[in-house]
């Protein structure tokens, strides 16, 4: 292994460590006090892991359901049920342990709080549908395919929902829900989460039927008829903390670029555009400032996008990083890597991708070529010709993703 991915697998292992859920929830829940029952609902990929947390600091919850993606549960909790579901498209799996969340939380009182762990990923895993779990597949694959963002795809979702947009905080009343919270949206738009299950919803009708319109998709009548219901727009039995964000995981990757001798400069913590858009302009960053003589490292956190536009396999961190292969070609001491925090990339099991000054050499040697992969989306099969996959397995938290150019 190159002295370079080395570097790049520590600053990785170093900034998802400083984004760990354990001590934000236990930060959060110091005077935590409820003069009734407390139920524990946790949503999310970091569900597993915040919920554990929660139960190590509270010392038992009367009862509790933990929804997470597949392969994200380590363990028993005490008091509490761990279920798995599907993500980024609801399953089966997703609906009844949402169900069970809302036969916990009926006939409280107001003494009664419910403690609400939240995280990236929810809205796919917390879900209650307004029409056949069938449709709702069908428009949540139809809005990844489209490359539409993460809050156009939460206006339209939040319609079609039982819990979302304020609604499962309504469920709750008149108990108190303590909401805590692991941001994945560039801001931290609280109705955004997850598609805001506890938070009154910001968007509106009008904007809904927008994004339809924006990207063709097709809906029955039922679901348009939906989209014309307006979302609680107050909430009076809710408390949130926002604990971790994409801002806190740039600012730990700069560190680790500091402490292996590199000048950290982040450029920003909203990076919202297409994957290959964003690998070209990092490997364009690359080749102004290689041969400066300076070390520097440049960090752009957010939340790209793929349009799928072949059959390939792949995920936007993987994407991103092929897509600056050409620009490094042949270029000594530097490369591109971005990851995704929760250690998932896509419906692979790759983190993220890895590629330096010899990646695209070493896929032409292979039969390979960058452009064909990207047009396919497989870069996947690429990078692992390559040697370019990054794994680290679930992470057990998610805060978005990070990618980083390295410049000897």
């Amino acid at each position: 292994m190159s002295a370079l991915r080395e570097y790049a697998d520590q600053i990785i292992a170093a900034s998802i460590q400083a984004v760990l859920p354990d001590e934000a929830v236990r930060r959060a829940l110091s005077g935590f006090h409820s003069g009734g029952k407390t139920i524990l609902v946790a949503a999310g990929k970091a569900a597993w892991q915040m919920a554990r947390a929660a139960v190590d600091v509270l010392g038992h919850v009367d009862s509790g359901v933990v929804v997470t993606k597949y392969d994200h549960v380590k363990g028993p909790i005490p008091g509490v049920t761990c279920y798995e579901a599907g993500h980024p498209v609801p399953d089966e799996n997703s609906f009844s342990a949402t169900e069970r969340a809302l036969e916990l939380v009926r006939g409280l009182r107001a003494e009664d709080t419910v403690l609400f762990l939240l995280s990236g990923g929810g809205s796919a895993l917390f879900e209650k549908p307004l029409i056949p779990g069938e449709e709702l597949q069908d428009i949540t694959g139809q809005l990844l395919a489209s490359g539409a963002d993460i809050v156009e795809m939460n206006t339209i979702r939040k319609r079609l929902s039982g819990v979302k947009g304020g609604r499962f905080a309504q469920a709750c009343a008149p108990a108190k829900v303590f909401s805590i919270v692991l941001s994945d949206i560039l801001g931290d738009p609280l109705d955004m989460i997850a598609s805001g299950p506890a938070c009154p919803d910001s968007a509106t009708c009008a904007q809904a039927l927008a994004v339809v319109e924006k990207y063709h998709l097709r809906l029955s009548p039922q679901a348009l008829a939906l989209l014309g219901r307006e979302t609680p727009k107050a909430l009076d039995n809710v408390e949130t903390q926002i604990n971790g964000s994409v801002r806190e995981l740039c600012e730990a990757a700069a560190r680790a670029c500091a402490a292996l001798g590199y000048e950290p400069i982040v450029l920003t913590d909203q990076l919202c555009c297409q994957a290959r858009e964003a690998g070209s302009f990092l490997g364009s960053i690359v080749r102004t400032h290689a041969g400066t003589g300076r070390k520097r490292a440049f960090i752009a956190g957010g939340e790209t996008v793929v349009r799928l536009t072949g059959k390939g396999l792949g995920g936007r961190n993987q994407e991103l990083a092929l897509a600056a292969a050409p620009a490094l070609a042949g270029i000594p001491g530097c490369c591109v890597f971005s990851v995704g925090s929760d250690g998932t990339d896509g419906p692979t099991d790759a983190a993220g991708g890895y590629v330096d000054g010899e990646t695209e050499a070493a896929l032409v040697r292979a039969g390979g070529n960058v452009s064909w992969t990207l047009a396919d989306n497989d870069a996947y099969h690429a990078l692992r010709i390559t040697g370019g996959l990054i794994m680290t397995g679930a992470t057990g938290t998610n805060v978005n993703d990070v990618a980083v150019a390295l410049v000897e």
